[in-house]
């Protein structure tokens, strides 16, 4: 049935469902659900609101602080970080459920049921110092999605200060196998693997 599997000939889209972007956000890459984006949000340019886990930004949105031109950063949930890259449907059901347009980058990962732009991914994560660590309250983020990149307008002076800066967070888990995973996992854009 052609109206449900299209041809090679007549796709259902011209591209695929998922896009890799890269800019100075993302040396190494960050992965999007286009498929799952609204139009008018494949470009889509808003101030960063921070947070360093996925219940902090769960508690924000659901407390209000997340408006209109907003984008929601939550870090620290990497394969390093989380530890094994926390799966990010919770915010995003909560940022629909509310009619938000608003954009969510993160280092941790998407489940195929998250919808809108939201970014996933983030390699270097910020646990290994990647620029999304260095984000800061108020900076403007441009997700581009035809163009592939994501950008976050802050001069390399700036963000090479904020490194020199940063310090390493503890870890979240200090014993036990997802301890060994987060201090031998690679980066997920080499597939968050055991060395």
């Amino acid at each position: 049935d052609r109206t449900v599997i299209h041809s090679v000939d007549d796709p259902y889209r011209k591209e695929g469902g998922i896009a890799i972007l890269k800019g100075n956000l993302a040396p190494d890459y960050a992965v999007v659900k286009a498929s799952a984006v609204a139009p008018d949000m494949l470009t889509y340019t808003g101030k960063a609101k921070c947070y360093n886990s996925e219940t902090e930004a769960c508690d924000a949105i659901m407390a209000g602080d997340i408006h209109d031109g907003d984008v929601v950063v939550i870090r620290y949930e990497g394969p390093k970080g989380g530890p094994g890259m926390q799966e990010m449907l919770n915010p995003t059901a909560v940022i629909t459920g509310r009619g938000l347009k608003v954009g969510l980058i993160t280092d941790g990962r998407f489940s195929g049921a998250s919808q809108g732009a939201c970014v996933g991914h983030i390699s270097p994560e910020a646990m290994e110092g990647g620029p999304i660590a260095l984000i800061e309250d108020g900076d403007e983020i441009t997700i581009d999605i035809p163009n592939r990149s994501l950008t976050l307008a802050v001069s390399d002076e700036e963000l090479a200060k904020r490194k020199a800066n940063w310090k390493k967070p503890e870890p979240k888990i200090k014993t036990g196998y997802l301890s060994r995973y987060a201090k031998l996992t690679t980066s997920a854009s080499t597939g968050a693997v055991l060395k």
